[in-house]
This record gives C-alpha cells, structure tokens and sequence, in this order.
C-alpha cells in the first residue's frame, strides 16, 4: 500500500514568516493543503532593506500564529501531521534561528520527528511540488540572495553549473530600486516602472557575457546605471519619469539578455548528458519577473526544451516548498534531531567551490 504523508514546514530564512502542510500519497501528485505568509515589508520599508534584527523579532512574534492558521487551513491537527520541516538555512541568522526552535519546541512537545531543510532546496524542488519534474532537471534558481544553474538529480543531489560571482539578481533589481528612489521590494517596483520605460535608450553592459562558463555578474551593471543616473541628472539637473522609467527598462532588459545568454550555455552542458529529458525550471522570487519569464520560454522554444517555472506565489519564500523538500527527504529516510543547528550558509552542492569564497561560517554559495 501506497504511504501518505503529511508534513508541516516552517520558513523564517529572510523576511517572510511562513507556515504550511503538505500531503503526498506516494506516487501520486502533492497537495498543498495550506500556506500561509506574513510578509514584513512594512516593518522595514523605512530602512530601504531588510534590517536582520527587526526580521527576526518579528518571525519569533508570527511564526506560532502561522502554524496555527496553517493548520486550521489545512484542517488538520498535531496528531495528523507525520513530521514537522523546517528552513535551517541558508539565511539571515536571527530568523532561521527563531524557526529552528519553533520546530524543536514542536517536534519535542508532541514526539514529531524534525526534518532540517535547506531552503534553497526548497526553491530547486518546487517543479516537483508544482508539476512534478521528475529528475534530472536543469535548475535555475534566481532569487534576492542566489542565483546559480544546478542540475538536480535527487532531493539532496546538486550538481552547480555556475552562478554569480557577486551580487545576485534580486539584490541587484533592489540596490537599483533605492538608486531610483522606487520602494521596496526592488523587483516587482523596477519591472512596474520598466514597463513603461524605453529598453533601447540606454545601453547597459552584459557582464561575463562572453566567457564560454556560466558564471555571472550583476554588481557592474548596476554601478553602470548609477553612473548613467548621475550624468542624466548633472546634465538636466534632475531625473524625469520617463528617465527613470528608461533606466529600468535598460536594466531589466540587461539582466533578462544575460541570464539568457547564460541559460543556453548551461542547456548545452546539460542536454549533453541528458539528450532525452530536455527540461529547464525556474524559481525564486525573481523568477516572478514576467520579462524573465519570457526570455526563458523563447529560448527553450527554441532549443525544444520543456519549460517550467511555478505559479508566482510559489516564487517567493513560502513554506509549502519547505514541507514538500521535507516530505521528499523524510520519504528517504532522512531524520534530524535535536541539536540540528541553523546555518546562514549551505551550498546545496557541497563539492564544487564556492563562487563568493568561505568565511568562518562555511562556504557562501
């Protein structure tokens, strides 16, 4: 007989408090039962960012009315739930840290087992929860603090093709947006203003462009823009709209060209060792972005490849891809105890160097 599962998850690794339940019968497609978020973006949008330290007192204050929305949602209870998946990194320290023991307190009080996730398997797993990929895949993960092309072979499985060397693009879209004095998140407010903007007024650099590896770099391009935004404000004096309309829309259309160009590299790599399953995913907030979107879709159009991306409220930080990357280890066999720890750093693939270098805390990405 078939087993079903049901797993609650838990996120708290930046400034979304998230809670859900999942349930999959064995062999058969995921349910989302629930899934909740309280975002934070009032609480720091005075600060241009997400201040670490008001994000976690804030996850420490939601994530118990999270849980239990969750499963009112879901109409479950304690006693349904076969094991409780929680974010353990990687991410800002204070809010992984407060979920962490919101599980053990949990697990502990009703005899659950703990499922520690990596929350950017969580992200590389969601086509699974979504559409369900089956392995391998080509994976890009593009959000606020990663972004990297993997090959996922099994739930912790992860083969790196490359990534960016500095900023990610989501960091990017928000360092832009607060050179533009756009609110934010930067995302969503540099792709409302692009779409009124003109892409080919102002030529922005496509860095590592033509480097044959699939690396990738967006802290230039948005020096790039700063530097243009100052010379169009000595010259008139100040920006117009439609200035800064067209600034986003020349670096909108700069990413969406380099993640492309990197994207077919990184297709070639893959479609080499697996010319029978032609499959790209995207996820992560930035893969929210509907230019992005399209970009991709054109070229996998092209190269015959199937394409999936999740539904956009799955492409930002949510706990349903928590509970499903849970549900997908505990299936193995996978069990964490007590003494799981939060990490504000963990590569999913642990044999490739890291791309930003190690610190005292591990190795960045």
């Amino acid at each position: 007989m078939s087993e079903t599962l049901t797993i609650l998850g838990l996120e708290s690794s930046c400034d979304d408090t998230a809670a859900a339940v999942v349930r999959q019968t064995e062999g058969k497609p995921a349910d989302i039962l629930s899934s909740v978020v309280f975002g934070q973006t009032e609480l720091h949008s005075a600060f241009g960012g997400v201040v670490p330290e008001i994000a976690a007192r804030a996850h420490a204050e939601k994530l118990d009315g999270c849980v239990r929305d969750a499963l009112a949602e879901a109409a479950v209870g304690l006693d349904d739930i076969d094991a409780i998946a929680v974010t353990a990194g990687p991410g800002l320290i204070g809010g992984v840290m407060s979920g962490v023991m919101c599980a053990k307190g949990l697990a502990a009080a009703r005899g659950l087992p703990l499922v520690g996730v990596n929350h950017l398997a969580g992200h590389a797993l969601t086509p699974r929860l979504t559409d369900g990929v089956t392995y391998p895949y080509l994976m890009l993960l593009v959000s606020g603090g990663h972004c990297q092309f993997l090959i996922a072979r099994g739930p912790e499985d992860f083969t790196r093709l490359g990534g960016t060397i500095d900023d990610a693009p989501g960091e990017a879209f928000d360092k832009t947006a607060r050179l533009l004095g756009l609110p934010q998140p930067g995302g969503p407010s540099v792709q409302a203003e692009a779409e009124k903007g003109d892409p080919k007024r102002f030529r922005f650099p496509r860095p590592l462009s033509d480097r044959a590896d699939c690396n990738m770099s967006f802290s230039g391009l948005k020096t790039a823009l700063m530097r243009m935004r100052d010379q169009i404000a000595a010259e008139k004096g100040g920006l117009t709209r439609q200035d800064r309309a067209d600034l986003c829309a020349g670096f909108q259309d700069a990413v969406v060209d380099v993640l492309v160009k990197k994207t077919r590299r990184a297709l070639t790599t893959y479609l080499e060792e697996n010319p029978n399953i032609p499959t790209l995913a995207v996820a992560g907030g930035v893969a929210a972005n509907t230019q992005i979107r399209a970009g991709l879709m054109a070229l996998c159009t092209e190269l015959e490849t199937k394409f999936t991306a999740p539904p956009l409220r799955l492409c930002t930080d949510n706990a349903a891809m928590i509970a499903y990357a849970g549900l997908e280890r505990f299936r193995a066999g996978a069990r964490d105890g007590m003494d799981l720890t939060a990490r504000p750093r963990w590569p999913l693939d642990q044999t490739s160097p890291a791309l930003l270098g190690s610190g005292k805390k591990g190795a960045k990405a």
